[in-house]
């Protein structure tokens, strides 16, 4: 979907025009892949514009930089401000936002110590990521042949700019072969994540996802979904699973900031089927808190305003 330019992106403390947001060709992270990164989206609610677990995203981020060695030069209450103010100052009512701390432009070479470290925060309107369909009827995913990363080689709990390129061919060879999305096993052939996405999988009326052992993103929708889970009844089971699994599950829906709450409705030509109800129930649910309509889980909406 193409990112249509708003006014301003902030960029280590200041607001910059648009087209006047660039880094130096020599900037470390283009060249090695040295930056964390964050999804979020910002939701039009009842009071206004509120993002969704801006703090927990922020502290996520936080702590993918201390994994690979960076100082993030702004608390994470300086960057939720500036996020506040970027939503602000682009008069959006909804959108997406991605912070993210970079090593920027200084030294050449695999050391990235003497490089500073820089901020930015851009926001855009964004809808659904893999589409209104998808939301509705459910995706098409295939099992790749790329593996989720060791986690002696890329910590896959951090959100690294580098480490995407493996997401990225996952998800070219999934499109270019007629799916919308791919699943990514780990480095023993587990069940990992989609290519930018947590799964779940409703097998034997239990709801089961992949353990954080297994290799993927500790995502903060997907926190947030087995808490919403919890609360009605439907207790969430982190477990080890093959792609066969898969195959004979009774619904599967993937998780994310951009995903949101999407249904699974096919893997390798096997049909799991429209969305099921326990897919239906969590999705209802968690547009109903994104979008303000559900008191009870208030505090994870943080208002611009």
């Amino acid at each position: 979907m193409p990112i249509a330019p708003v006014d301003k992106v902030w960029m280590n403390g200041e607001l910059v025009a648009w087209e006047n947001a660039t880094v130096h060709v020599l900037t470390h992270a283009l060249h090695y892949g040295s930056g964390v990164f964050e999804g979020i989206r910002c939701y039009e609610t009842p009071r206004g514009p509120a993002v969704f677990r801006l703090r927990e995203h922020l502290q996520r981020m936080e702590r993918s930089a201390k994994i690979f060695m960076m100082e993030i030069p702004y608390s994470v209450d300086e960057l939720m401000d500036a996020t506040f103010e970027l939503i602000k100052v682009n008069r959006l009512r909804s959108c997406y936002v991605r912070p993210i701390a970079y090593r920027g432009y200084g030294e050449m070479g695999l050391n990235p110590e003497l490089n500073p470290v820089d901020v930015c925060i851009a926001v855009w309107g964004w809808g659904a990521y893999l589409g209104d369909d998808a939301l509705k009827h459910g995706v098409r995913m295939t099992v790749s042949s790329w593996r989720r990363h060791d986690p002696n080689i890329i910590p896959p709990q951090a959100k690294v700019t580098g480490a995407y390129i493996n997401s990225s061919m996952a998800k070219l060879e999934a499109v270019r072969s007629g799916f919308d999305e791919a699943i990514m096993l780990n480095p023993h052939g587990y069940v990992s994540e989609a290519t930018g996405e947590n799964l779940f999988v409703v097998k034997d009326g239990e709801l089961l996802t992949p353990p954080l052992a297994a290799g993927p993103l500790p995502g903060v929708t997907r926190a947030s979904v087995m808490a919403i889970a919890a609360d009605l009844g439907m207790p969430v089971f982190e477990r080890l699973m093959t792609r066969a699994d898969l195959y004979v599950a009774e619904e599967i829906f993937c998780t994310g900031t951009a995903a949101e709450v999407t249904p699974v409705r096919e893997i390798d030509s096997r049909v799991i089927g429209e969305p099921g109800p326990i897919t239906l129930t969590l999705q209802q649910k968690y547009f109903d808190i994104v979008k303000g309509q559900d008191e009870k889980y208030e505090d994870w909406l943080d208002y611009v305003s």
